[in-house]
């Protein structure tokens, strides 16, 4: 849980950073492009190719490709068409994505999960939802077109991590995952790309380095690390857990408008998601034991 609460922290930040400076400044396929070339090189020097069979480095790559690459590719245009709170309230049905592919990935259905979640989501809504009108159903669609691909990426990782070498480290071979999704970019941006729009300031250059090698290099590792360690209701909780942090950051930097009541309702909402969760996790776990006795 550590390296998750770790990573939103970090994440909260990127949200604002892409919509206040390179939202409809900078092409958005090329700072994809350039975001996951970044945070490929910081994880090409620990590659260990002779150790990985190829079906798990292909395998890695499509993860890639679908959580980082195309995930992204949606979530930029999302800027295009709402606001910073809009796409941090859009993001709020990630959590059911996770718990729902997550059993059918493991052949069952686990209600509970899918109860946590649904939770979650109620606290989400509360923090911003507003009577949002037809005007923004593409850019819903949009963000729930990311939300997939985030969705599917971590729970794929999860099961794939379970096959993988245990006697090779993850950092040994997240450069895949990388890889995969620098292929899907630079495809994404020589048919998409407007090579007009380039950076052109020291401080666009500067956030598009930190989104690169420390929100996707280092965050994305440590998130799909942390995924490997928890449960799926606790994973769909956590990726909530990014909108009240979100919108904290983009209040007090960028001083935008936030309902402060809901904001705190809401994120008590879903850390009462959080709890509950984990208590029946850990009263299965207890009971499972006595009936094998």
């Amino acid at each position: 849980m550590g390296y998750l609460i770790g990573v939103t922290a970090l994440w909260a930040f990127s949200f604002s950073l892409i919509g206040v400076y390179l939202s409809g400044q900078v092409d958005s396929y090329f700072a994809v492009l350039m975001r996951i070339m970044l945070a490929a090189l910081l994880f090409l020097p620990f590659l260990k190719p002779r150790l990985l069979a190829h079906r798990h480095k292909l395998a890695l790559m499509g993860i890639g490709a679908i959580q980082l690459g195309l995930m992204y590719v949606f979530f930029y245009q999302s800027f295009l068409l709402l606001t910073v709170p809009e796409v941090l309230l859009f993001t709020i049905f990630t959590p059911l994505y996770i718990t729902l592919l997550d059993d059918a990935m493991a052949g069952r259905f686990t209600p509970f999960y899918l109860l946590t979640a649904l939770l979650a989501v109620i606290g989400a809504a509360v923090i911003r939802y507003d009577g949002i009108d037809s005007g923004f159903w593409l850019g819903f669609l949009v963000v729930q077109g990311a939300n997939l691909c985030f969705a599917f990426g971590q729970v794929a990782y999860r099961h794939l991590a379970t096959r993988l070498p245990a006697e090779l480290p993850q950092l040994s071979v997240f450069g895949w995952f990388y890889l995969g999704a620098v292929c899907l970019a630079v495809v994404a941006y020589l048919a998409f790309g407007n090579r007009s729009m380039m950076p052109t300031t020291g401080l666009q250059w500067g956030v598009l380095v930190w989104l690169g090698l420390a929100a996707s290099g280092g965050g994305y590792f440590l998130w799909n690390k942390g995924a490997t360690l928890v449960n799926a209701g606790a994973l769909a909780i956590m990726n909530n857990a990014l909108i009240p942090a979100g919108l904290l950051v983009n209040l007090v930097i960028w001083n935008r408008d936030a309902d402060l009541t809901r904001l705190a309702l809401g994120g008590c909402i879903m850390l009462a998601a959080l709890v509950v969760n984990e208590w029946w996790v850990k009263r299965r776990q207890s009971i499972q034991p006595c009936r094998q006795g």
